[in-house]
């Protein structure tokens, strides 16, 4: 079973309505006025890092993932529970710990350890203070939204191909454009599976066709032309895609790679025409 099919199995579930069908990244709990947002992610030896890793950069990597979900909904980090495993250098994880909740001001709430004979995995359960109502969801988008993407694509490819690349192992969750995007966009997301994927899922959610342009598309300077098509597909950049009225004035910088058009034969246009293999990477696929 592949990770869109054990979804799909997990909706026959009793679901809070906050849950979203669990067609978003994080659940929206309304909460005494105001809303929660609650979002999980877990990272392995193999699939998300390299063996031999140093483990301050697998604590940096575990909390910015979750912390990039709560920057898609505009959310303020209230805190972290972690989930470690017992790894040789483990004080390592603890100052990658440190440094990344020190430097995003996000404060520790608990976790639980085990220890592993195997590979380790390592979970992360953030909890954020929604700052817009509604909260930015990826459902959102409407037909002549314009599409934008903050920062560069490829910079966390080129950095795994390096093998000692920050952008690939201490990614900068964009939490403060978050915040001052929500009040605007229709809907936001970010980019963790590949930028084709993840504008797909937008767009499919939101019943709309995304039509992008790779001209526009910013891509890291140091990227050679022929490893765009890849990069596209990549993921692990972490920024904000998000989709807003077109003309509408932008609160941070971002840059504009298409727009939504009414459904069509495919959620996602390329250059016109719908894009060929795999659009990013899904757990039970091949990267």
């Amino acid at each position: 079973m592949n990770e869109r099919d054990f979804i799909a199995a997990l909706r026959s579930l009793p679901l809070h309505p906050g849950a979203q069908d669990l067609r978003d990244d994080a659940a929206v709990i309304d909460f005494g006025g105001e809303a929660l947002v609650v979002t999980h992610d877990a990272i392995a030896e193999g699939v998300h890092y390299r063996a031999g890793t140093d483990p301050f950069d697998i604590a940096w990597k575990l909390v910015a993932v979750n912390l990039s979900d709560l920057a898609a909904k505009g959310a303020k980090p209230i805190g972290v529970l972690i989930g470690a495993a017992l790894i040789d250098r483990a004080e390592r994880f603890v100052e990658g710990l440190r440094a990344i909740l020190t430097d995003y001001g996000v404060p520790l709430l608990g976790g639980d350890t085990i220890k592993l004979n195997g590979p380790a995995s390592f979970g992360c359960t953030a909890i954020g203070r929604a700052t817009a109502q509604p909260v930015p969801r990826r459902s959102g988008a409407r037909p002549g939204d314009a599409l934008y993407v903050t920062g560069k694509i490829g910079a966390a490819m080129l950095g795994f191909r390096a093998g000692d690349g920050a952008a690939y192992l201490r990614p900068r969750p964009r939490l403060a454009e978050g915040r001052a995007l929500a009040p605007v966009v229709h809907a936001m997301m970010d980019v963790s599976d590949g930028l084709l994927l993840d504008a797909a899922r937008m767009a499919e959610a939101s019943r709309c066709t995304a039509v992008l342009e790779t001209a526009a598309i910013p891509f890291a300077p140091e990227l050679a032309p022929e490893d765009r098509s890849d990069a596209l597909r990549w993921g692990d950049d972490y920024e904000l895609l998000f989709a807003l009225r077109d003309g509408a004035e932008l609160p941070v910088p971002a840059t504009r790679i298409g727009a939504m058009h009414p459904p069509g034969e495919a959620p996602l246009l390329l250059d016109g025409e719908v894009p060929t293999g795999n659009l990013g990477y899904e757990h039970g696929s091949l990267r």
